[in-house]
């Protein structure tokens, strides 16, 4: 009886070590398949009043850029305007950028991506203006030439959800699954952001 007890027992232990073992082998291999990735995320993000929030001293969408690049590894660049003339009053900016989208602006932007051909992943990151991409993000799209490269883009809004998927249409690059996030979520609640942003990047191979 004693042998047939051992006998089950060394069986037991050696189904749970290959269980372990192959768990083990697919988060490894998991972790190599990423680890090839230069990600860069890129984002045009608001301070000021805004929709919500109030007023804010770190923009809804950098907060969301801050999280991926520090759970991807990734470089981190702000789309910043050289003459920035976006009104700090929610209202203002508002009507500032629908004037913007309607006369389709190209916005001039601050500093250049010397090493932009080094990126095989680009996360492009916004908060929804009038159901579209902010000018200064077009901008930055047309910058570079993004054939071939990986883009996983995300935005913040209070309620339109998603927007973009034109204009990012016409860029000529893989894209991958959107992420949208409520701003509130994104500035006041922290914890549910990380860990919305944490499944998202799992869904897309990060």
């Amino acid at each position: 009886m004693k042998h047939i007890l051992l006998v089950i027992f060394v069986l037991f232990i050696s189904a749970a070590g290959i269980v372990f073992a192959t768990q083990n082998k697919q988060t490894s291999n998991k972790g190599v398949a990423n680890m090839g990735k230069k990600v860069l995320v890129a984002y045009f993000s608001r301070t000021g009043e805004q929709y919500s929030v109030g007023n804010i001293t770190e923009g809804n969408t950098a907060i969301i850029a801050k999280m991926i690049a520090d759970k991807t590894n990734g470089d981190l660049f702000e789309i910043k305007v050289k003459n920035d003339n976006y009104p700090n009053g929610y209202d203002a900016l508002v009507e500032y950028a629908k004037k913007e989208k309607q006369a389709q602006l190209r916005p001039e932007i601050i500093g250049k991506l010397d090493n932009f051909d080094s990126y095989d992943t680009i996360f492009i990151g916004y908060p929804n203006w009038w159901a579209d991409l902010p000018m200064p993000v077009y901008t930055f799209l047309e910058s570079y030439d993004f054939t071939g490269k990986n883009v996983a883009p995300f935005c913040t809004h209070e309620g339109s959800g998603f927007a973009g998927k034109q204009g990012l249409s016409k860029i000529g690059a893989n894209i991958l699954k959107d992420f949208a996030l409520y701003g509130h979520i994104a500035q006041n609640d922290r914890i549910q952001a990380d860990k919305q942003v944490s499944q998202w990047l799992e869904n897309i191979g990060f």
